[in-house]
């Protein structure tokens, strides 16, 4: 999605790495995907693309991410979601100020359009009994590489679930967890996104 791309690099906060693992599985798809994968590389050094042989899921795809990534921290993008201009730049201000090893911001849904959001999700600070009961973290998730290490990475076998598996484990881990009660991720909803309903990843 060109609107993920432009929502990277429109960020007022310019220190970031942008990694691409792309398992499209389509010819036409394929194709498509990577010509505009490598439009995009050519124009930002930042960014970094990589095509997979096979698409082995959700959660391995991602780890191949984390592994291209050389950065000190990681922040989880979907591939068809928008970032808000500042997300990355209050991220960093609450890692450097507050000393953050994880950290998460608020989200809203929408279809087509992000300035016509629905759905605001305005999260509580971090609440351990409400994360056991469901996965209200979700979107903009960021953690330290020092974190990732303890915990691992995202695991196969909770794929469609993966984010929450990982998020579980992070939080176990994690020093100092700091909520953003900003509006800085904006999730797309489409019918294979659980964004528009749960049924979208019954098997999950």
């Amino acid at each position: 999605h060109s609107s993920q791309f432009e929502s990277v690099l429109g960020q007022t906060y310019a220190n970031w790495e942008l990694c691409l693992a792309d398992a499209s599985d389509m010819p036409d798809v394929a194709d498509a995907v990577q010509a505009i994968c490598r439009d995009y590389l050519a124009r930002d050094q930042r960014i970094k693309y990589q095509r997979l042989e096979q698409n082995a899921g959700i959660a391995a795809n991602t780890n191949h991410c984390l592994e291209m990534a050389t950065g000190d921290h990681f922040a989880l993008l979907d591939h068809d979601d928008v970032l808000h201009p500042s997300a990355l730049f209050e991220v960093m201000r609450a890692i450097c100020e507050q000393d953050a090893d994880m950290v998460y911001t608020d989200e809203i849904t929408f279809t087509n359009d992000p300035n016509k959001g629905y759905n605001a999700h305005f999260k509580p600070n971090f609440s351990p009994d409400t994360l056991r009961s469901y996965n209200y973290i979700t979107h903009l998730t960021v953690f330290n590489r020092q974190l990732q290490e303890k915990v691992g990475q995202l695991r196969s076998g909770f794929d469609g679930s993966q984010d929450y598996d990982l998020i579980l484990r992070l939080s176990e881990k994690a020093c100092n967890i700091i909520h953003i009660p900003k509006i800085l991720y904006y999730w797309r909803a489409h019918p294979q996104s659980v964004a528009a309903g749960i049924e979208a990843k019954t098997y999950a």
